[in-house]
């Protein structure tokens, strides 16, 4: 007779569950990192209104009306002008990269038009395509207008009406948050998918008891990389037409750029994804622990990558972070091809940085791989 209820046998059981979670160590480190990540990320890196955000002026002239209404949009904390004097084919250009968020166009005859009393216009462009990084900044543009001029005119801030600031979202003029979301879906969907799926790749052969048989064949580590990897992007490729149709057929989203160029940067994000996890399989010793480093990766992916919030609107520190997720550069990739219709040279750098992960990753996977069951 052992009873109905012993604590003795309850403490035992306590310690042996304990001791086996601690000895587990990938397990343990994800309980206690990642309550710890996501404090640090939501408390200091998320801003859903983001300043000090870059700004190309293209303005020749320096009268007085000019140098109140630069001033006046640097000290709002929205604008930094990091290019001042830019010619306009410059600065479209940098929008178009990505590079500003913001186009400030002054006439060179502001003031002359405001001594007549006629009524100038200052042209803002706005790069809409993630409609809340820039709809603060746009909201508040008249009323900084309005200051600057009235220091000038030394009159009262509602009593300037010589004066009409033009606002151009563009790419997307109406701020449909389902052009900014649904092309960055396409990188998340694929991220989660194939890092989840490959990173089983190698654990499984673990747990059937196939490696022995698969560390037996006469091939390389290469090949076996390969070999795993490769019928992924065939997947991935699928799930590409699959999110591209319906979002153009169910949420009209445009597609003004190549398509060409769209799928030959994808498939190099794709198979720089599978390699990860590969990568992750070489360090996972069951397929639990593969899923728990993959969702250890995918979340700080998924926040610092400017999918859910703006990339601009977080810190220096978050923003490098964020650089070092193949997700971020994709972003920028998809989203300037299919709203900007941007062209190779305005997508290379995020492209040659997409191909430098792949490189990075299959090092470490060759690196990580062991030839014995040890």
């Amino acid at each position: 007779m052992t009873g109905w209820f012993s604590l003795t046998r309850l403490w035992a059981l306590f310690l042996k569950e304990f001791v086996q979670m601690r000895r587990d160590r990938i397990t343990f480190g994800m309980m206690l990192g990642i309550p710890i990540m996501q404090l640090l990320l939501f408390g200091y890196a998320i801003n859903n209104d983001p300043r000090d955000l870059p700004a190309a002026l293209v303005a020749t002239g320096n009268d007085p009306y000019t140098r109140a209404i630069v001033q006046a949009l640097e000290v709002s904390d929205y604008y930094r002008f990091t290019t001042v004097n830019s010619s306009a084919a410059k600065a479209d250009q940098m929008l178009v990269r990505g590079e500003v968020a913001f186009v400030v166009t002054i006439p060179s005859d502001l003031a002359v038009r405001m001594e007549r009393q006629e009524k100038p216009q200052i042209l803002v462009e706005a790069d809409a395509t993630d409609p809340a990084a820039s709809s603060a900044a746009i909201s508040a543009l008249p009323e900084i207008a309005r200051q600057a001029f009235s220091r000038v005119n030394m009159t009262a801030p509602e009593e300037q009406r010589g004066l009409e600031v033009v606002v151009h979202r563009r790419y997307n003029p109406e701020a449909i948050s389902q052009y900014n979301v649904v092309p960055g879906l396409l990188g998340v969907i694929l991220q989660l998918t194939m890092v989840m799926m490959t990173s089983m790749a190698l654990t499984r052969e673990y747990e059937r008891g196939t490696m022995e048989n698969l560390l037996a064949m006469p091939a390389t580590p290469a090949e076996i990389m390969l070999g795993k990897v490769l019928p992924y992007l065939g997947v991935g490729a699928v799930q590409v037409v699959v999110v591209l149709v319906a979002g153009r057929l169910v949420f009209d989203i445009p597609f003004v750029g190549s398509v060409g160029l769209l799928f030959a940067t994808t498939i190099i994000f794709v198979f720089a994804l599978v390699l990860l996890g590969y990568f992750i399989s070489t360090i996972a010793k069951t397929q639990m622990q593969a899923m728990q480093i993959t969702f250890f990766f995918f979340l700080p992916s998924l926040l610092l990558s400017g999918f859910m919030f703006p990339f601009r609107g977080m810190p220096d520190w978050a923003q490098v972070l964020g650089e070092i997720f193949p997700l971020t550069h994709f972003l920028r990739v998809i989203r300037g091809v299919m709203l900007k219709g941007a062209e190779w040279p305005d997508v290379a750098a995020s492209s040659y940085a997409l191909l430098a992960f792949v490189l990075g990753f299959a090092v470490l996977a060759l690196l990580r791989f062991k030839r014995t069951l040890d």
